[in-house]
C-alpha cells in the first residue's frame, strides 16, 4: 500500500476508497483518540484501509454458493446443540437447526412464537407497573383462575370455584368474570349466586352459573357428552388479554449504567401489542417473520431474516459474516413478500428448468418445461454444470474473445 506523508493525505485517501459511514466513523474515532500520535493515526487509517480492501468480495464471485456454505457448513454443528435450551425464561424456545429450517422455510407460523416486549419509561423503571402491563397483556380465559367446575348430572346449575390468589394474579376481579360469564351466551349467573368461602386458610368465589336450555335442551340432561362440551366452552370464556398471547414473564434487563424491566411473551400478536399505551413500539418485536412482514412491511421482515439466523448461529456458539445473512434476506424479500428457500419459493421460482430440476422432483419439472415449451438459457451456474459449459461465474463471467491476428 502507498506510503502516506501526513494525516491528511491519508484521509484523503480513505475518503477516496471507504463507504460515505466507513469513512465518518474513521474519523470520528481518531478525533476522539487524543493519546494517538500522527504516525499512530496513519497506521490505523491505513490498516482500515486494507481491512475494507481484503473484504470486498472479487468481480464475478459466486457470492451465493458462498453463502449457502457460510451458513450450511456451521449448520451441521447446531444438530448437536439443539436440544440443550428447553426451558429458557421458563419458556419452550426453539434453537438451533430447527429454528434456522423454519427462517430459511419462511413458516407461516413458528413454532414457538415468542415477542419481546419493550415498555416506555414510566413502566420499564417499576416491577409493579410493569406487572401490570404484563396482566393487561396476558390472554386470560376462566380456566386459568379456577379450581374446579362442580356440577351433578341432571341439574342445570353449576358451581365454578374460583382460586382469589390465582384472580389477584392475573389481575381479574369478580365483576370480569361475572361480565365475561354473561357475554358468554351460556346461560346467567342466578341470583345471589355469588359467595366467598375459605378452605384451608385459601379464600375462594364460588359462583352458581345457570346453564341455558339453548345450550343443554332437556333430553341432554344427562347426557355425558353435552356436559363436557358446555364445560369446555366454560373453561375456554374470555375475561381479558389479547388474543394469541399464552403467558407473559416478566424480565429485568441490566445495562453498566442502568436497567428496565422488559416482557418475555410466548405467543405472538404484534398488531394489538404495539397499539398499547405502556408499549414501546420502536422496540418490541416478534420472531414471528410473516407477522412482520404484514405489520411492519418487507424491510422490517428482512431485518428480522437477519437478526433471526445471526442469533440462532450466536446462540450456537457460531460466527458468521453477517453479508452472508444480508444475501439470503435481500433473496427471501426482494419479491416484496417473504417467501422461502425451497421448490416453493427461491429455487421453484427460478427461470431455469434445469436449476429447477436439480433441485427436487426432477420428472415433474422436466415435463412441465417441456409441455409449456420453456427455454434454457444458461444464465446460471447449476444450470451450465449439468451441461458441462463452464458456468458465468469468476473467469467465466468474461464473454470478450480477442483473436490473434494473422498476416
Amino acid at each position: 500500500m502507498k506510503e502516506f506523508k501526513s494525516l491528511k493525505e491519508s484521509l484523503e485517501a480513505a475518503r477516496y476508497i471507504l463507504p460515505e459511514s466507513l469513512y465518518r466513523e474513521l474519523v470520528e474515532a481518531i478525533e476522539k483518540e487524543e493519546g494517538l500520535g500522527e504516525e499512530e493515526k496513519i497506521s490505523v487509517v491505513k490498516e482500515t484501509i486494507r481491512t475494507y480492501l481484503r473484504s470486498l468480495a472479487q468481480p464475478g464471485e459466486a457470492v451465493g454458493t458462498v453463502a449457502a456454505q457460510s451458513i450450511g457448513e456451521p449448520g451441521t454443528q447446531m444438530t448437536l446443540r439443539t436440544f440443550h435450551y428447553a426451558g429458557i425464561m421458563e419458556f419452550d424456545v426453539t434453537l438451533g437447526l430447527p429454528r434456522l429450517i423454519e427462517i430459511v422455510d419462511a413458516k407461516q407460523t413458528p413454532s414457538q412464537p415468542l415477542m419481546y416486549i419493550y415498555l416506555k419509561d414510566e413502566y420499564a423503571k417499576d416491577l409493579e407497573k410493569a406487572k401490570e402491563a404484563a396482566r393487561k397483556i396476558e390472554y386470560t380465559t376462566l380456566e386459568k383462575i379456577i379450581d374446579n367446575i362442580e356440577w351433578d348430572l341432571g341439574d342445570r346449575v353449576v358451581a365454578i370455584v374460583i382460586n382469589a390468589e390465582y384472580m389477584e394474579d392475573k389481575g381479574v376481579t369478580v365483576e370480569m368474570v361475572l361480565e365475561a360469564l354473561s357475554k358468554s351466551k351460556l346461560g346467567n349467573v342466578i341470583e345471589d349466586g355469588v359467595r366467598e368461602v375459605s378452605e384451608q386458610g385459601v379464600k375462594k368465589i364460588i359462583v352458581y352459573f345457570e346453564i341455558s336450555s339453548k345450550q343443554l335442551p332437556d333430553d341432554e340432561l344427562f347426557n355425558s357428552n353435552a356436559y363436557h362440551r358446555i364445560l369446555e366452552k366454560l373453561k375456554n370464556t374470555y375475561i381479558k388479554g389479547i388474543k394469541g398471547i399464552r403467558k407473559v414473564t416478566v424480565r429485568r434487563e441490566e445495562s453498566e449504567e442502568s436497567y428496565e424491566y422488559m416482557l418475555i411473551v410466548e405467543g405472538s400478536n404484534l398488531r394489538e401489542v404495539l397499539m398499547l399505551p405502556e408499549v414501546d413500539h420502536r422496540r418490541s418485536i416478534t420472531n414471528d417473520i410473516q407477522e412482520i412482514a404484514q405489520v411492519l412491511g418487507i424491510e422490517a421482515a428482512r431485518t428480522a431474516i437477519i437478526e433471526e439466523i445471526k442469533r440462532v448461529l450466536e446462540d450456537s456458539g457460531l460466527d458468521v459474516d453477517i453479508r452472508h445473512l444480508m444475501l439470503i434476506a435481500d433473496l427471501m424479500t426482494w419479491p416484496g413478500y417473504v417467501r422461502q428457500i425451497g421448490r416453493l419459493g427461491v429455487v421453484g421460482e427460478k427461470p431455469s428448468p434445469l436449476a429447477r430440476a436439480a433441485f427436487e422432483v426432477t420428472v415433474k419439472q422436466l415435463y412441465e418445461a417441456a409441455v409449456w415449451g420453456e427455454e434454457e438459457e444458461f444464465a446460471g451456474v447449476t444450470e451450465n454444470i449439468i451441461a458441462g459449459l463452464p458456468p458465468r461465474v469468476g473467469t467465466g463471467s468474461v464473454l470478450l474473445r480477442i483473436g490473434a491476428s494473422r498476416k
